[in-house]
């Protein structure tokens, strides 16, 4: 491993990713991927570009551009409008990790001649004998490995997570040492390669709203919802229901989603039962090693921002799996992911389909 290609977002975690491996010396290239056609405060292609193209200034390397907005549309972002049109919750990021950054941009680094990318993911990967294992990252608040679960042998062997093994302040204070520009820039977050925004606003774009009731689980009808693709369940705010509806105090929670009907089923409180599942199914499971693990009994993300809970896998097949918790689950949404962990070894995952008792 000689020749190594970095995938130069602009920000700061691949700037370090990059310098940790010219320090290293590694003969280091960067590519800088534009992957949705559009210029605003949301999506600044422009800027990120600068940022990144300083960063190899420094560094003193070579920096590519390549465009991948036609592979974003049609394999991620045509997906994730589907999954809202249906009423389920998406994560964009897991599909850009598996269709974009680990397979467009890994066999363009490749035909540029490059052994292996690197990322700026807060991940780890072992060799163990003739498998590679994807670990969590050493900052668990940054932890990655739940949007790379979707990956598969080859492209886990033909990359590699410089930073890994480090926190973010860490970084931060790597770069500004360095003289980035991008030392203190904000992290990323939003949808993949589209930015951080107002989901509703962003939908309305694409997709044509159409209001219905909200009712409570006795079908009393409580208000109207903007469109039921706007809502996830277990969400608090924005629901537009006020008070004098029952007699208890607390706050209304969406419970679920009738996509049939165009209804949102809402409950007051956040322990509401309906809230809580010790079971669900979901589908096209995938394991990063190729094979179902023997051990069933693991642990388990049901989002990213979630908690490992422990899990027992009680049905196991080709295209689906259904998975029963210890303790009940708050607010597990179809449309989301369901990755499993061996301790810090991430196994793989699959789509949340339903939920039950």
């Amino acid at each position: 491993m000689s020749r190594i290609i970095v995938g130069m977002s602009g920000g700061v975690d691949s700037a370090v990713a990059a310098s940790i491996l010219v320090d290293k010396g590694y003969e280091v290239e960067g590519i800088f991927m534009k992957n949705w056609e559009e210029e605003s405060e949301f999506c600044s292609a422009e800027k990120d570009y600068k940022d990144a193209l300083q960063v190899c200034d420094i560094l003193g390397i070579k920096i590519h551009s390549i465009n991948f907005a036609k592979e974003y549309w049609e394999r991620v972002f045509e997906h994730f409008l589907e999954e809202y049109k249906n009423g389920r919750t998406p994560n964009p990021d897991i599909l850009c990790n598996t269709e974009i950054k680990f397979k467009e941009f890994l066999h363009y680094a490749k035909d540029l001649g490059a052994d292996v990318i690197a990322t700026g993911h807060y991940a780890r990967i072992y060799h163990n004998n003739h498998e590679v294992l994807l670990k969590k990252g050493s900052d668990l608040e940054k932890d990655q490995s739940y949007f790379l679960h979707g990956l598969n042998q080859h492209q886990i062997s033909s990359a590699i997570f410089p930073i890994g093994d480090l926190e973010k302040f860490e970084i931060r204070k790597q770069a500004k040492k360095l003289g980035f520009n991008n030392y203190n820039k904000k992290d990323s977050v939003g949808i993949c390669f589209i930015g951080e925004r107002n989901i509703k606003e962003f939908l309305q774009t694409y997709i044509p709203s159409k209001t219905g009731n909200i009712v409570d689980q006795n079908g009393k009808i409580l208000g109207e919802h903007d469109g039921i693709m706007y809502y996830t369940i277990g969400q608090r705010k924005g629901l537009g229901i006020g008070g004098g509806h029952t007699n208890q105090n607390g706050a209304w929670y969406v419970l679920k989603k009738d996509a049939i009907n165009n209804v949102l089923i809402v409950g007051q409180g956040h322990d509401h039962p309906a809230l809580y599942h010790k079971r669900l199914k979901a589908s096209n499971p995938h394991w990063i090693s190729g094979i179902a693990p023997k051990k069933h009994t693991l642990n388990a993300k049901i989002r990213y921002r979630s908690n490992d809970v422990p899990c027992n896998i009680i049905e196991l097949g080709m295209d689906n799996i259904e998975v029963e918790f210890k303790d009940p689950c708050f607010a597990i949404a179809p449309g989301q992911s369901i990755v499993f962990y061996d301790k810090d070894i991430c196994l793989g995952g699959a789509i949340i389909e339903s939920y039950s008792n």
